[in-house]
């Protein structure tokens, strides 16, 4: 069984041991960004990070951070959030380096290969706060993720960075 069968059966199981009421609905995916840069010159625009969700088709996890977390803030706060596929090898998507590349082979060069994870990204590319990788806990991912969202806000504001941009890598 490879690494990624391996993922989509502990996370099938996991769905079906920890959260038996949820139910997955393509209406809760967030939209998928065409172009990266264009994305995050239009959340900084409006001083905003651009945060990505890093999901995989099936996980349970990546649908409670989707559903209760990252939609209604874009919706009732217009965060400036997407979603890209760690498994899309096909869809086009154009890298903060202005480059033709897939969700797939972005995400492995931001070495982002756990889902789920957000990532606060600034106009270039570059982190802005640490990253929320994982679902340990409904009790407080709701105030790790707004702590993340106030660094990347402040980080932006004074025109720092938590690290170098991490969109380069290998493209298609």
């Amino acid at each position: 069984m490879s690494a990624l069968q391996r993922r989509h059966f502990t996370a099938a199981l996991a769905g079906g041991l920890l959260l038996p009421g949820l139910v997955l609905a393509k209406d809760t995916a967030l939209p998928v960004p065409v172009s990266l840069p264009v994305a995050a010159q239009a959340a900084a625009a409006q001083k905003e990070p651009l945060v990505l969700l890093v999901t995989l088709t099936g996980c349970p996890y990546c649908e409670v951070v989707r559903r209760n977390y990252l939609l209604p803030a874009r919706r009732d706060q217009g965060l400036h959030a997407w979603q890209l596929n760690i498994t899309d090898r096909s869809t086009p998507l154009v890298g903060f380096d202005g480059k033709a590349t897939t969700a797939a082979a972005q995400i492995a060069a931001w070495k982002a290969g756990f889902t789920p994870t957000v990532l606060f990204l600034g106009p270039a590319g570059q982190e802005l706060a640490e990253r929320l990788v994982g679902l340990a806990s409904l009790d407080f991912y709701g105030a790790y993720l707004e702590d993340r969202l106030t660094a990347a806000r402040k980080a932006l504001a004074d025109g720092r960075q938590i690290g170098p941009p991490i969109a380069l890598g290998k493209t298609t």
